[in-house]
């Protein structure tokens, strides 16, 4: 099993129930168990020998590693037998999928280093689940190049021209807060709720 060779290293999270694999540490202080699938010059993900934590059939647990970032490799067993066929791995789509988790992370690093208030990074956050097309301007979120809501993001604090756009942006905010309204409303009846008694015996 060759194991000098940069690149992603695909392991599954449990290395009790795999047929030859290693031991993988780095520097951060995360060791992982798991086996190695490699074919060719390119990585193909390992067929499905460890249940998936969502409990869907058909799917495993997979760990994409960085080998640059890799302190430790110790193999604790080479397997000798033919490994199953590999299953299909949807490149562009889990591509598609890093890009834009990282897009939202980078988004969210900026509002919180630009000092943007709480409120503000969580109503980006519900308008960017409906429209994709929403960035951060200093504080101010822009959507659809069309709509500016300024600071403290009110429906009031909705700019731009009027028409479709600008009533959608409106709604979407009049339901965000009137959402984050009931939520403290609930929370504060939950909180005031008398909590039930424990009987205690009858001392004789």
């Amino acid at each position: 099993m060759g194991i000098g060779w940069g690149g992603l290293c695909c392991v599954h999270r449990d290395g009790n129930r795999m047929q030859g694999g290693v031991s993988i540490g780095m520097g951060i202080g995360w060791r992982g168990l798991g086996c190695v699938h490699r074919d060719g010059n390119s990585l193909t993900p390992p067929p499905p020998e460890c249940p998936s934590s969502s409990g869907k059939p058909n799917h495993a647990d997979i760990l994409l590693v960085n080998l640059q970032y890799v302190s430790e490799v110790e193999i604790l067993s080479d397997r000798s037998d033919t490994p199953p066929p590999l299953a299909s791995l949807n490149v562009s789509k889990l591509a598609t999928k890093a890009r834009t988790e990282k897009e939202e992370k980078l988004s969210q690093a900026y509002a919180i280093s630009a000092g943007v208030s709480l409120e503000g990074q969580q109503l980006f956050q519900t308008i960017h689940k409906t429209i994709k097309d929403c960035k951060w301007q200093d504080k101010n979120i822009v959507v659809m190049e069309e709509v500016v809501i300024a600071p403290p993001y009110q429906v009031e604090n909705c700019k731009g021209k009027e028409g479709s756009a600008l009533s959608h942006v409106r709604k979407i905010v009049e339901k965000h807060f009137r959402d984050v309204e009931s939520q403290k409303v609930l929370q504060q009846q939950r909180s005031q709720a008398p909590q039930p008694q424990k009987e205690t015996p009858l001392s004789s």
